[in-house]
């Protein structure tokens, strides 16, 4: 009890002090919206702690996030070989390749509206089918290799990217078009000049949203068949021999290389719409 006690304390505590650091003359900088969210983490961290050790949770229902960094700590070779695997080889290429993919079909579908008005429903329909559904029968054309992972992700990628590019091509207005044509200005002149940069807040918006879907496709495949490494294969050979701190290890690498790609997309983002008003200070 003196446990659950600390870790309500300590919660209460945690929540004063973010809500000072929110009300003061700290809001809105630099430091703040970097304390407040680590602050919020280790919070979470130390309660979680407390409440499983305080109520005698067993290991195999949840286990501890101390027993999670030791796990972390002593298999860490292990766990850099299915990141490599899962993350290097199969989500990133498979991320690369449905983008590109799907940035070539919405400029083509921009030149032609009979592909607008045929392809984009068929889009979206393909972008509704299960991941379950689809990920076994691709793994069954392109093998158990990291192949038919990036296969997956090239799927799951290719829609979201599609779908915003298309929208962003179309984001300007009447006026900007007819003042591209007294410049007597082609296509192409207009799209590199005017409707590609308007669109790239678009652009980006799936870019951001596909890097969490490249690794949640990646991870997902492998259990559909992968060779004896891959984050997948780990996640689903340790729930079967009830080791969930190897688990929770191998989330804890899903989520943390999921957070750096959104942030690298975010900050080169940053760099190339710094005009765009979401981008001001």
């Amino acid at each position: 009890m003196a446990l659950i006690g600390f870790a309500l304390v300590f919660w209460l505590a945690m929540w004063g002090l973010n809500t000072w650091i929110a009300a003061s003359f700290w809001h809105g900088t630099r430091g703040a919206r970097l304390v407040v969210p680590v602050v919020f983490g280790v919070t979470i961290l130390v309660v979680w702690e407390c409440l499983v050790r305080g109520l005698g949770v067993s290991p195999i229902i949840l286990p501890t996030p101390t027993a999670i960094g030791t796990k972390f700590a002593a298999e860490t070779g292990t766990l850099w070989v299915d990141f490599r695997q899962t993350a290097l080889k199969g989500a990133v290429s498979g991320y690369f390749i449905g983008c590109s993919a799907a940035f070539g079909v919405a400029l083509a579908i921009d030149r032609n509206p009979f592909l607008q008005r045929g392809l984009l429903p068929i889009g979206n329909f393909v972008a509704a089918l299960p991941i379950v559904g689809t990920a076994p029968i691709l793994v069954n054309w392109f093998g158990f290799d990291w192949h038919s992972k990036a296969a997956v992700v090239v799927v799951m990628v290719f829609f979201p990217v599609l779908v915003n590019t298309v929208q962003g091509l179309a984001d300007n207005t009447a006026m900007q078009r007819d003042l591209m044509r007294t410049y007597s200005a082609d296509y192409w002149q207009t799209l590199l000049k005017l409707r590609l940069p308007a669109a790239m807040p678009f652009i980006f918006n799936g870019l951001k949203i596909s890097t969490t879907l490249a690794l949640i496709g990646a991870i997902v495949a492998e259990y559909f068949g992968s060779p004896t490494r891959g984050m997948g294969f780990r996640i689903s050979t340790e729930v079967g021999r009830l080791g969930l701190d190897m688990v929770w290890a191998e989330i804890a690498v899903a989520a943390i290389a999921g957070s750096v790609f959104y942030g690298a997309v975010a900050l080169l983002e940053k760099g190339v719409t710094f005009w765009h008003p979401s981008q001001r200070g």
